[in-house]
Order: C-alpha cells, then structure tokens, then sequence
C-alpha cells in the first residue's frame, strides 16, 4: 500500500487535535488585561502540547516523505501513536488548571511517555517492513534520541510527586531534543 492515506488520515487528526487544544483556551471572565494572569498556566502548558504535536506531525512528515510503501501493521502502529496524541488535549487542560498537583502532570508526563513508546514502534515497523536500502535503517541511530526521551519521561513521572517543576523542566528537555528533525532525514526527498 501506498502512503497517502496514512499521512492525509494522521494530518487530519493531529489538525482537529489541535483545534481542540486551542478551544479548551477560556478567556478570563474580567476584561482587563491583567486578568490574563489566571489563564496564564493554561496558556503555557496549551504552548508545551502546541510544541510537542508540531514536532511529532514534523518527524512523522519526514518519516513518511522516505517511506515508499505500508501494511497492515504500520497502518495500526500509526493508529497507536494517534491514539495516544489525541489524549494531548485533555492532559494539557487538566496540567494547566492544576500545575500545582503531582497527578495532572505525572498523567501528562506518561501520555508523552506512550506517544514516544508509540512513535519508536511506528519507526521499528517502519524499518522491518523495508529492505536495507531504507533511508531510516541507517538515519535512526537505533533509536538513540527515542530510548533517550524515553528514559526521561520515565524518569519524569516519579518526579512529578517529588517536584512538579523538575517533571515539566523534563518535558521541556525533551521537546527541545525533537525541535529540529535529523537533517540527513531531510537531505534524502
């Protein structure tokens, strides 16, 4: 099969996640402007999932830009990834109206945890399913920045009850790892 439909399905949903995200956005009911302090932590953490969907709808564009072909169980494990980024909107609402409390954060931190789980299944796939000319054979470095990112959110969700600020200090960390997708990726279409 052929990718098309796999990346106009993913596209699509990863759009109306966001446009979920952003209508989870309430203005403050005061109209001044310093008002917008009490949505200010729903802002950031609406900014931190924003970041994190561009990053995976980045890499998964560049992913599929190499792959000539799909079946059955790329078409599930993409599934699998989709799964777990659609959750991003209830994670961040429930994070941004309580970045106080150890459960919202730690959920936030496993729901990333599972999307990175589900991203590095959807590229091992990926790998299988292709001959040794795959470009992602010899780019991937054997999930070497997946494993780490892993390590880190695991590392993270513990964190979250001991220090909130740590967990999402780590989730930032992250996401400025993923920020600019492998180049040698990009040289190849």
């Amino acid at each position: 099969m052929r990718t098309g439909r796999l990346e106009a399905f993913s596209d699509g949903v990863l759009a109306i996640v966001i446009t979920i995200m952003v209508l989870e956005l309430k203005p403050p009911a005061e109209t001044q402007l310093w008002n917008l302090r009490e949505v200010f932590p729903t802002f950031l953490s609406y900014l931190l999932s924003f970041i994190y969907l561009g990053i995976y709808w980045n890499n998964h564009h560049h992913l599929f830009q190499v792959t000539q072909k799909v079946n059955g169980i790329i078409l599930w494990a993409n599934l699998h990834l989709l799964f777990w980024l659609s959750l991003i909107p209830f994670a961040t609402r429930w994070a941004g109206q309580n970045f106080r409390q150890a459960d919202p954060i730690a959920l936030y931190g496993f729901i990333l945890l599972m999307a990175a789980i589900a991203y590095r299944i959807l590229e091992v796939q990926l790998i299988k399913y292709h001959d040794d000319q795959f470009p992602l054979k010899n780019i991937a470095d054997h999930g070497k920045k997946e494993y780490i990112s892993i390590f880190i959110y695991i590392i993270s969700i513990p964190l979250a009850f001991y220090d909130n600020r740590i967990a999402i200090s780590c989730f930032i960390l992250v996401a400025i790892m993923w920020l600019i997708p492998d180049r040698r990726l990009e040289g190849i279409y």
